[in-house]
This record gives C-alpha cells, sequence and structure tokens, in this order.
C-alpha cells in the first residue's frame, strides 16, 4: 500500500495569506463606512461642548462647597 504524503504549506505563505485577507477585509470594512454629514459633526461638537461645561460648573461648585466646609472644620478645630 503506498501511503500518500501531503506536503504542508510554508508557515511563511500562510502567513503571507492571513494577512493579505486582513487588510483585504479591512478595505471591505472601510467601504462600509457611513460619514457624518458636516452639520451633524458640528452638532454634535456642540452638544459635547455643552455637555463637558456643564460637569466643569458642577464639579467647580462641588469643589467650592466643600473647600468651603473643610475650611469651616478647621476654624472649628483650632
Amino acid at each position: 500500500m503506498p501511503e500518500t504524503t501531503e506536503k504542508k504549506e510554508n508557515v511563511f505563505a500562510r502567513k503571507g495569506r492571513d494577512i493579505s485577507k486582513f487588510f483585504r477585509d479591512c478595505k471591505s470594512e472601510v467601504k462600509k463606512i457611513i460619514w457624518p454629514t458636516p452639520e451633524a459633526v458640528f452638532r454634535n461638537t456642540g452638544v459635547v461642548l455643552a455637555t463637558i461645561f456643564i460637569i466643569g460648573l458642577f464639579i467647580f461648585g462641588l469643589d467650592t462647597v466643600l473647600m468651603n466646609l473643610l475650611g469651616l472644620i478647621m476654624n472649628i478645630a483650632k
């Protein structure tokens, strides 16, 4: 009975094929991206800036209140 031996593919050939498939898949996925309109980007930027401003005011107010409370506690401790 003759034995059939299958030759394994070279590791570099396999990796090269995997890498080229990865880049083909990346190119395919980039084509599927739906880019936002400039108006949507401007509107979303405004929302982000307003949110940052509001959170900043909240943190500033909280910091001020806590520093005043700490000042009262330190004055009482003297």
